[in-house]
């Protein structure tokens, strides 16, 4: 049997190609070792429909007997949703194509959950043609899954759509966790460093500042450690509030299926940017410590502040000064593009979402 897996450039793609060596040997074992398993991998842009969906049988069936192959899987990094509930994925046994929402698989453990994913999809789609019991093992209708399957935030929920039978969903609080994690998770949150340049440059300059000013030292080591996390926890949120609001991230939804989604991609960008100012912060952190270690010797540093000085002392001093920087560097994030912004904050599929809605 050979199965299709066409998927989205970037994340889905890695994932897919990941899955495909992986993927004959897992099937084996819990599909049918009788059958020799053909899977073919396949990056391509999948196509949106009016409403920024993916819709599955236009953008999968056609290319069934045009490849040659019995059933095909789609990857996607775009969230979906029906009826309020987050979809992992909706499968069409009858037509042999499904589709799957990487976001709702969340952060940690990706590339396992995917890979049982797509081949219980598989399976599902493949008993059909083999047989309901065709080389199969019983595992699925084990009690040890049974119980599993009742701890898990997923569950198979039928569709009301003709030419898709059932939908994979989340559901309840640990679902909708999940599936925010994973949205932040396909933003990477970490790129927002090297994206805004001109941020960045503000924050370690303002953080210099204070490596080399005693009123500084003195401010620090007069603070308590609850003061000073308070700053910098303000700091954080600060640069993180002044980048989505000067840069429009925050949008409101258009049409009824965004209206759906808009409360929870609204807050994976705003969680995106809190974990990419974070980063920051912490890279920031190092290198300022690291400087100030260099800079200022400590019987100096021991003189200034009139008592003895250890590493406390240093990371106390590195801990405001670096507040300090990230505050400026909120400033300074105003002289980077709103393109880079958006590209920092933004998955490829969820930038060309945003574009679409503000065309």
């Amino acid at each position: 049997m050979v199965v299709g897996l066409v998927a989205d450039p970037g994340l889905p793609t890695k994932v897919a190609q990941a899955l495909g060596g992986k993927m004959p040997a897992e099937l084996s074992r819990r599909v049918s070792a009788e059958v020799t398993w053909d899977i073919r991998v396949v990056c391509e842009v999948l196509p949106l429909n009016e409403n920024d969906q993916t819709p599955l049988l236009q953008s999968t069936y056609r290319v069934l007997p045009e490849r040659g192959w019995d059933m095909v899987v789609c990857l996607t990094e775009l969230p979906r949703q029906a009826h309020g509930r987050p979809l992992i994925a909706d499968v069409s046994v009858s037509h042999g194509v499904a589709l799957v929402s990487l976001p709702a698989l969340g952060w940690l453990g990706l590339q396992a959950r995917a890979r049982d994913t797509v081949v219980d999809l598989v399976a599902r789609m493949a008993r059909r043609a083999l047989g309901a019991d065709h080389g199969s093992s019983g595992q699925d209708r084990s009690l040890g899954r049974a119980a599993a399957e009742w701890l898990s935030p997923t569950r198979t929920v039928p569709s009301e759509y003709e030419e898709i039978e059932t939908y994979l969903a989340l559901v309840g609080l640990r679902g909708r966790a999940r599936l925010l994690v994973g949205m932040v998770r396909n933003n990477r949150p970490w790129r927002l460093v090297p994206s805004l340049s001109s941020a960045t440059a503000a924050a370690a300059a303002a953080a210099a500042f204070g490596i080399f000013f005693a009123s500084v030292w003195g401010l620090a080591d007069a603070l308590s450690a609850w003061r000073l996390a308070l700053i910098n926890l303000v700091a954080v949120v600060a640069m993180a509030a002044w980048l989505g609001l000067y840069n429009g991230l925050l949008e409101r939804p258009i049409g009824n299926q965004d209206r759906q989604l808009q409360p929870m991609l609204n807050a994976s960008t705003a969680l995106t940017l809190l974990v990419g100012v974070a980063c920051m912060y912490l890279l920031l952190f190092v290198l300022t410590l690291l400087a100030a270690l260099v800079v200022i010797s400590p019987d100096f540093f021991q003189h200034s502040l009139r008592h003895p000085v250890s590493i406390a002392d240093y990371a106390k001093l590195t801990w405001l000064t670096t507040s300090m920087g990230i505050m400026a560097g909120a400033l300074g994030s105003s002289l980077d593009s709103e393109a880079a912004v958006r590209r920092a904050a933004y998955s490829k599929r969820m930038e060309q979402h945003r574009l679409r809605q503000d065309s």
